[in-house]
C-alpha cells in the first residue's frame, strides 16, 4: 500500500470522543476548502461506527452547507432515527467552529434475496491502456505547475484515468456533456465492505460536475473560468463491489440553469455489474467581474 493511499485511510478511521460522536481531521484540497467527497465519506464511516455489521448502506443523501475549513478537525454527530428488523436508518452532522458544514442520511440495510435486473454496461476502452493521472497532467503547459502538484496529491491515494480529455485538458468549444473516468485505490484494501463504499463516496465528488463544464466548453477550477461547489450528492450501492478494483464511472449532465449544474452516473464494475448511482448539484458559474 502507498503512503497516500495509508494517509487516506487514517484520515478516514475517526476518532470517537463520546457515544454517537466522532472526530475528523481536514486537509486541503484543490481548491482552498475541504474536498466535499472527504466530508461525506467521513460522515458515512460515522454512521456506519453506529450500524450492526451485518447492515451494509445502499443509499446517502447529502447537503453540502458551508465550505470546510481545512485548518480544524470536524465533528460529526450521529442521529439514531431508526432501528428496523431489515433497514436502519441514520443522520449525521458535520460542525467546524460551531457550525454545520454538511449534513447527510444514510439507510443501510440487511442482506436478503429480492428481484434482480440492470441496463447494459456502456462501453469503454481498457483501463490498463489509458494514461495515469501523472502521464496525462505532464502535457498540460498550460496548468500552473502549482495547481498540477495539487491535482496530483488530491489524487496520489487513487488510479483515476480519464477516457479522454477532462475539461482543463482541452476547453474553449463546448463537447458532449459526458465524461468517463476508470478508477480503483492505488494498492489492495481490507475486506470491510463499509470501506470500500466509503472509498467510492469519496472519489465520486471528483469529477462528477466535469460532464457540465464540457457541455460549456469550460475548462473549470484548475483554470478559473469557472466559480462553482457541490450543494447536494446522492449515492444508491446497488451490488457489492470493491473499490481496490476498477470500476467505471460514467457521467453526464442533463441539464444546468439558474447557476446551477447537475451531473448523474452510474459506476460498474469491470465485469459488467451496476454497483452505484450517483447525482449531484452543484453551483457552476462564470466568474464575477471585479
Amino acid at each position: 500500500m502507498n503512503e497516500a493511499l495509508q494517509g487516506l485511510l487514517d484520515l478516514l478511521d475517526l476518532e470517537q470522543i463520546e457515544e454517537d460522536i466522532f472526530r475528523g481531521q481536514s486537509r486541503s484540497a484543490v481548491v482552498p476548502r475541504v474536498f466535499g467527497g472527504q466530508v461525506a465519506a467521513q460522515a458515512l464511516v460515522a454512521a456506519g461506527r453506529t450500524v450492526p455489521e451485518d447492515r451494509h448502506p445502499h443509499s446517502l443523501h447529502a447537503y453540502f452547507l458551508r465550505a470546510g475549513d481545512p485548518g480544524a478537525p470536524i465533528v460529526y454527530t450521529v442521529d439514531r432515527m431508526n432501528d428496523g428488523r431489515s433497514f436502519t436508518a441514520r443522520r449525521v452532522v458535520a460542525v467546524q467552529h460551531g457550525q454545520p458544514i454538511f449534513a447527510l442520511s444514510a439507510s443501510f440495510q440487511k442482506y436478503e434475496e429480492g428481484f434482480e435486473h440492470q441496463g447494459a454496461m456502456p462501453s469503454a476502452p481498457d483501463p490498463e491502456t489509458l494514461p495515469t493521472s501523472r502521464e496525462r497532467m505532464r502535457g498540460y503547459g498550460h496548468l500552473p505547475a502549482q495547481v498540477v502538484e495539487k491535482f496530483l496529491e488530491a489524487r496520489a491515494a487513487v488510479d483515476l484515468r480519464y477516457v479522454d480529455e477532462p475539461p482543463y485538458g482541452r476547453f474553449g468549444e463546448p463537447r458532449e456533456p459526458h465524461s468517463q473516468v476508470w478508477f480503483r485505490t492505488d494498492g489492495k484494501l481490507a475486506d470491510d465492505p463499509l470501506l470500500h463504499v466509503v472509498l467510492a463516496t469519496y472519489v465520486s465528488d471528483m469529477t462528477l460536475l466535469d460532464s457540465v463544464l464540457l457541455a460549456h466548453g469550460r475548462g473549470g477550477w484548475a483554470v478559473g473560468d469557472v466559480v462553482g461547489a457541490s450543494l447536494d450528492h446522492a449515492m444508491w450501492f446497488h451490488r457489492p463491489f470493491r473499490a481496490d478494483e476498477w470500476l467505471l464511472y460514467d457521467q453526464e449532465s442533463p441539464s444546468a440553469f439558474g447557476g446551477r449544474g447537475l451531473g448523474q452516473a452510474r459506476i460498474w464494475t469491470q465485469d459488467g455489474r451496476l454497483a452505484v448511482t450517483v447525482i449531484q448539484e452543484g453551483v457552476v458559474r462564470a466568474p464575477r467581474p471585479g
